[in-house]
């Protein structure tokens, strides 16, 4: 048996920023690190940014390990028992723990086809294969139009590649942008060269002299040497359900990182958490929030008393075309565009029962803290607004 003072399933963001939050509380207590990838923690944004502008890819990691942590790779826990404290993995090694932090993440929705000739994008893993294949390939499919799916396609027709984007919405980030700003992000990217098929979806994948026949609802054939999927994520529960841990949209917490079961912690995008600012539960699965829920769980497991009141913020790259945004983005919603160029500037506010739940600052920037204050205000004010 390993004996740790500070367990943490996961080697993520979130799992690297609860390193340094034990570490400003509690400088020598013993950290293990258990990580089902082969890689130590990593920045995941660059994947999909500045990777593929030629940023260095020695510039993502986190040098976790030069904070005293035993970092466990290629290891998956599979069993908690919060009476005994221990974990067991998948190799029966068992670890004690005084305090453990569940951040487990998410793993991608994925399609029941197509196998390995499909990249769901999202660890460092992936975007080795991606790169590898685009050093032969010409042509990709990207299928989503949604957050990953943006930017894998910009990121790929930036680096000369031919792109076909597939989604079944009317127009890219259709369930977060309002239905303008989505069209015309259509026809933005199609001026940017990427062919859109919207209204589409892919039921089938075939191998063909080496390349690979992409089968659409609509009985298209898009003959690709790539496929890169961005479907979203589930939560990885399975270990909190296995060990008798409340869930929901995720593992329920309450103020302090904690679960229902003692000393036992969770935080990032596997979470459920409440936001004060929102007067509802959450569950963000963005940069800001690992870092600074992560954070803010290390500190509590070292004995800090840190309520966790936060509203995360998250931000894309397309393009030329950018922004940050906090709160919640819905089409669904009402909104109300504030705009100094109409698709290319301004500020987009979403308003839930006159409630202002959400603030979009498209190529509008460092305004998020005050974005923040308007929100936390509830009430939506056009005459308040973000100048």
């Amino acid at each position: 048996m390993i004996n740790f003072k500070y367990l943490i399933i996961g080697g993520g963001m979130t799992a690297d920023s609860a390193v340094q939050g034990i570490r400003q509380v509690d400088p020598d207590g013993s950290i293990g690190m258990i990580s089902s990838e082969k890689d130590k923690p990593y920045n995941r944004p660059p994947l999909s940014k500045g990777l593929w502008k030629d940023k260095p890819f020695e510039g993502i990691w986190r040098k976790t390990d030069s904070m005293g942590v035993k970092i466990l790779n290629g290891y998956s826990a599979m069993k908690i028992d919060a009476v005994q404290k221990q974990v067991v993995d998948d190799a029966e090694n068992i670890y004690s723990y005084d305090k453990l932090l569940l951040a487990t993440g998410g793993r991608p929705r994925r399609l029941p086809f197509g196998g390995d000739d499909i990249i769901y994008f999202r660890t460092a893993e992936d975007y080795r294969k991606l790169r590898m294949l685009c050093e032969k390939g010409r042509k990709f499919a990207v299928i989503g139009g949604g957050f990953i799916g943006s930017e894998i396609a910009a990121a790929l027709r930036l680096n000369g590649k031919e792109v076909i984007m597939i989604f079944p919405e009317n127009g890219i980030g259709d369930r977060v942008f309002p239905r303008g700003l989505s069209e015309y992000l259509n026809s933005y990217y199609r001026g940017k060269g990427v062919e859109i098929v919207a209204g589409d979806i892919v039921e089938g994948l075939e191998r063909k002299d080496g390349r690979i026949i992409l089968i659409t609802g609509k009985r298209q054939e898009l003959l690709v040497d790539g496929v890169v999927a961005g479907l979203g994520i589930e939560p990885n529960i399975e270990l909190a359900v296995q060990a008798g841990i409340k869930t929901g949209n995720g593992i329920v917490v309450d103020e302090m990182l904690r679960t229902n079961l003692p000393d036992i912690f969770a935080a990032g995008d596997v979470v459920e958490f409440y936001n004060p600012s929102l007067d509802r539960r959450l569950r963000v699965e963005h940069e800001d929030n690992a870092n600074t829920m992560g954070g803010a769980a290390g500190r509590g497991m070292a004995g800090g008393i840190e309520p966790y009141y936060h509203l995360p913020f998250f931000y894309s790259d397309m393009f030329d075309l950018g922004y940050e945004a906090v709160g919640i983005l819905d089409s669904r919603l009402e909104t109300y565009a504030d705009w100094n160029i109409p698709n290319e500037k301004g500020v987009i506010y979403y308003i839930e029962k006159e409630r202002l739940v959400g603030i979009l600052l498209w190529n509008v920037w460092n305004k998020i803290e005050d974005a923040r204050k308007l929100i936390s205000l509830a009430r939506f004010n056009p005459k308040a607004g973000i100048r």
